[in-house]
Order: C-alpha cells, then sequence, then structure tokens
C-alpha cells in the first residue's frame, strides 16, 4: 500500500541581507531570495538589510529565531574572508545544532560554477528554538545556486525521504501553520 501525496506547508520565511554598500533598493540577492520564496508558495515574514556588524546580525536574528511564526531565515552576504564578513561568527553560537550538510552541499553544488574558488565559501546553516538558519553569500548567483539546487526542496513538505518542514514545525510547538 503506497503513502498518501503529502500536502504543501507554506512556510514563513525572513530574508537578511548583511551588506556594507547596498540599500534595500539596490539589493537585488535579498529580493531574488524574497521572490523565489514567494513563488514557490511560502510566505515572506520580513525582510531587512543590515549592516555587517556581529551584534545587529545577532539581534535581527535573535527576534526572528523567538517569534513563534518564523519558520526559517535565509541571509545573504557576510560569508566571505574580508574583515567584516562576519556571518558565521555571528550567528553560530545562536545554533542549537549545526546543519553541516547545508554548507557541504553549497560548496560542493558551488564548485560546478565557481571552481575552486568555493573554498572561500563560508556558508553556514543550523536550527536555533525549531527555527531554521541557512547563511549564503551575497552575490545573486550564489543565492539562486543555494534555493535552487538546496532550500527549495528542502523546504518543500513534499519531498522524499526528507525535508525540514517537519524540524520546523515539531521543534517548537508553538510554531503556528499559517
Amino acid at each position: 500500500m503506497s503513502k498518501p501525496a503529502a500536502q504543501f506547508t507554506p512556510l514563513n520565511i525572513a530574508v537578511l541581507t548583511v551588506s556594507d554598500s547596498r540599500t534595500l533598493a539596490e539589493d537585488t540577492s535579498g529580493q531574488y531570495l524574497a521572490d523565489s520564496l514567494n513563488e514557490a508558495g511560502h510566505h515572506l515574514a520580513d525582510r531587512q538589510l543590515i549592516t555587517d556588524d556581529i551584534y545587529q546580525i545577532r539581534a535581527v536574528i535573535s527576534g526572528w529565531i523567538a517569534d513563534p511564526n518564523v519558520h526559517a531565515v535565509i541571509t545573504t552576504g557576510g560569508t566571505g574572508f574580508f574583515i567584516r564578513d562576519s556571518m558565521p561568527e555571528a550567528v553560530q553560537v545562536l545554533f542549537d545544532k549545526s546543519i553541516d550538510g547545508f554548507g557541504e552541499m553549497f560548496r560542493l553544488i558551488s564548485k560546478d560554477e565557481i571552481g575552486m574558488s568555493t573554498v572561500q565559501s563560508r556558508a553556514v546553516a543550523g536550527m536555533a528554538n525549531g527555527t531554521g538558519i541557512f547563511c549564503l553569500p551575497g552575490s545573486s548567483g550564489a543565492c539562486r545556486t543555494g534555493w535552487e539546487n538546496i532550500l527549495k526542496e528542502q523546504f518543500d513538505s513534499r519531498t522524499r525521504p526528507c525535508n525540514f518542514v517537519p524540524h520546523f514545525m515539531a521543534q517548537n510547538p508553538s510554531h503556528d501553520h499559517n
């Protein structure tokens, strides 16, 4: 007997762009993520752009982690090696659990697009209070790679054999499906 088809569960996803030089109007990477998650049937819970400051990053993401209506956070920017790139340092202390496979797969997939320059990507992900946090590089191409090749499928409750949706719903019972 086969299992019935899974239902699609729309998620509430927040997008954070970290940039010292762009404004929200110039934020093509954050706009791409916002448009893509909406096209996939999810809801944009919030979108912000802040400078690459560890404490500002932690404050914004901590607010979303504490919000029972935010299931996941996608960040763009701050994952490189320049002096101000501090996304991994800002978020990893917030994680209850790391999602090591996210960064590993992002770099594996990116190798086909940018060659060995992928070793300079510090894309990271983790779970905090039942909220998924996924940190992508700042380029629109990197955001497209992360969304199309990893996140779109893993945020879809119909993806088999597994996806992140039950974790977003189960780890924090106050997370609501709407």
